[in-house]
């Protein structure tokens, strides 16, 4: 899969349903006739929009958890609760259940953000709280998390 580039804006209609931006759409085009898995975000009151493919490869990670430790069981049963198999309607909508819907607060404007390989898909006013950086600084999380890396010997992190 390709990286997934952009956040983009929408409406929810009164179904529930998503416009996917065209931008979006287009990247996501070879994806289009496999469908998607929608499921709740772990860290963030999000959702996550898995193209099949990288589902797939997810479940391959999960799958080689041991079954036999609790703690395993626990997480796959949390971080599969509530994934639900969606598909872009030939109109461009993507429908959210119910359930999901409630789980993100989405509430008439949503955003589409791009997470490297998935979609995160946010109730406006969340996300933008999310990024305003009131909660941390950035430049910190940044040296953090990729202040050691530089892979390539180039200078570039």
């Amino acid at each position: 899969m390709d990286t997934i580039v952009g956040t983009y804006e929408c409406k929810v209609d009164a179904k529930g349903r998503l416009l996917m931006p065209a931008p979006l759409k287009k990247q996501l085009a070879t994806s289009l006739q496999n469908g998607f898995v929608l499921k709740r975000s772990v860290f963030q009151p999000c959702l996550e929009l898995y193209p099949m493919q990288e589902w797939d490869l997810m479940m391959q990670k999960i799958n080689k958890l041991n079954r036999f430790v609790k703690k395993n069981n626990d997480f796959i049963r949390r971080f599969t609760a509530g994934v639900k198999v969606v598909e872009i309607d030939a109109l461009g909508r993507l429908l959210v259940p119910k359930d999901l819907v409630v789980f993100a607060s989405i509430a008439k404007e949503v955003v589409f953000s791009s997470a490297v390989n998935i979609v995160e898909i946010w109730d406006k006013d969340l996300y933008e709280k999310s990024i305003s950086g009131e909660d941390m600084d950035f430049a910190d999380l940044a040296e953090e998390v990729m202040g050691n890396l530089n892979d390539d010997n180039n200078g570039i992190s």
